[in-house]
């Protein structure tokens, strides 16, 4: 299941992600906003965040108006690797070289059909693990340390 959240900025773009997902049967749980009203995006990026870091779901997309901000609630929890994605190498390479397990788009920053995309290929491309393992394992320790 893929967790989708989004504030105001991120709405259009995630709604693109939500249908795209339902064209493609994959099971997702949309934690909000489910309109352009402006909200504030640390609430939803906590919930699809925290749905990701306890198992509850296995990825995540959360969108905002660049991406960034929802980015930052995100790596504040423990087990998330959250990254922004504005084109297809970086879509790729986050899932391969960084196992992130959240993909951040801006709805300011790129339009429906480009985060569709990028959505497609963080979504279905796997982790290359090797010595990439070990960098991942590296980040994990770091933020033990931090909430030790």
């Amino acid at each position: 299941m893929i967790a989708l959240a989004c504030d105001h900025g991120g709405y259009e773009i995630k709604e693109a992600v939500r249908k795209h997902l339902e064209m493609q049967h994959i099971d997702y749980k949309d934690f909000g906003t489910y309109s352009t009203q402006s909200v504030d995006y640390p609430i939803y990026a906590e919930k699809a965040s925290r749905a990701v870091a306890s198992k509850e779901c296995e990825l995540g997309i959360i969108c905002c108006g660049t991406g960034i901000g929802v980015s930052m609630v995100a790596n504040k929890i423990k087990g998330i690797r959250a990254a922004v994605v504005t084109n297809e190498f970086c879509a790729e390479m986050t899932r391969r070289h960084n196992n992130a397990n959240i993909l951040c788009m801006g709805g300011r920053v790129i339009d429906g059909k480009t985060a569709v995309k990028l959505a497609d290929i963080f979504l279905h491309t796997p982790f290359d693990g090797g010595r990439h393992e070990n960098r991942v394992n590296m980040i994990s320790e770091i933020e033990a340390k931090e909430n030790a």
